[in-house]
């Protein structure tokens, strides 16, 4: 039975997510920006956090968790590369690390880039895919800490998942995302499609993650610098994908 995700909006424009198992009754959390509306969600569905996953440092994605551990006492898994700067964990994990929500099993993989100890969580029985700030929908996270190379890197992992995975991404950036898809790959109709099906959701106050991957190969300019294009938007016609990755972001920096 795959795991039921709720999606949770916190802060101005930041997710967190609930995964339920309805085998066994646990729940996890996927990053806690804040603890206020995770504990109402929870309240609602009558589940109790268990566990909390925790993608990466930032205070955006982690700042919550005091609040939330005051009244649970959920067991924290995180980065064993970034464990000196996370709150305190309960579990260490590195690439291909096993983690369990009760009945159904994911797997870590390391996505450096938005910051070096960056992790996402992929539980393939349930078609999911926690990347929080790497793979965002429509776009990908700011290089902070890492090299653009490495970027690259991280988003060709999670491109090479199963197209049918859902994406859960943290933060409800695609409107943005979407008009700098466009200024790149404006003969997109598939992209211009998509970019009217998010107006039309945010209008109607629903969020537009999670998405799936096979649309984000179709639409997300940093998954496809194969794009003939692309490719001729930032003048690389010929070079290699990681350096047309490397272009489109910096063009997205400066957007």
């Amino acid at each position: 039975m795959p795991l039921e995700i709720v999606t949770v909006p916190c802060l101005s424009d930041n997710y967190a997510f609930l995964a339920h198992d309805p085998e066994t009754g646990t729940t996890a959390v996927v990053d806690v920006p804040e603890a206020a509306p995770i504990l109402a969600a929870l309240e609602t569905r009558g589940w109790r956090a268990d566990m909390v996953l925790l993608t990466h440092h930032h205070a955006d994605h982690v700042q919550g968790l005091g609040a939330l551990s005051e009244r649970v006492s959920p067991r924290v898994v995180g980065a064993a590369a970034d464990a000196h700067r996370l709150p305190p964990l309960d579990v260490a994990v590195r690439e291909g690390d096993t983690v369990e929500i009760g009945a159904e099993r994911g797997t870590v993989i390391e996505v450096p880039g938005h910051t070096v100890g960056h992790i996402a969580f992929h539980f393939p029985a349930s078609r999911a895919a926690f990347t929080a700030d790497s793979l965002m929908a429509f776009g990908c996270g700011r290089v902070f800490e890492g090299t653009m190379a490495q970027m690259w890197d991280s988003l060709s992992k999670l491109a090479a998942l199963p197209p049918e995975t859902m994406i859960y991404s943290g933060h409800e950036y695609t409107l943005a995302n979407g008009n700098f898809a466009r200024s790149v790959e404006p003969g997109n109709a598939r992209l211009i499609s998509r970019i009217d099906a998010s107006e039309a959701a945010r209008a109607d106050g629903r969020p537009t993650v999670p998405s799936q991957l096979a649309l984000e190969l179709e639409t997300n300019p940093f998954l496809r610098p194969e794009s003939a294009e692309i490719r001729d938007t930032v003048g690389l016609p010929d070079a290699p994908a990681r350096d047309v990755f490397a272009a489109v972001r910096r063009r997205k920096d400066d957007f």
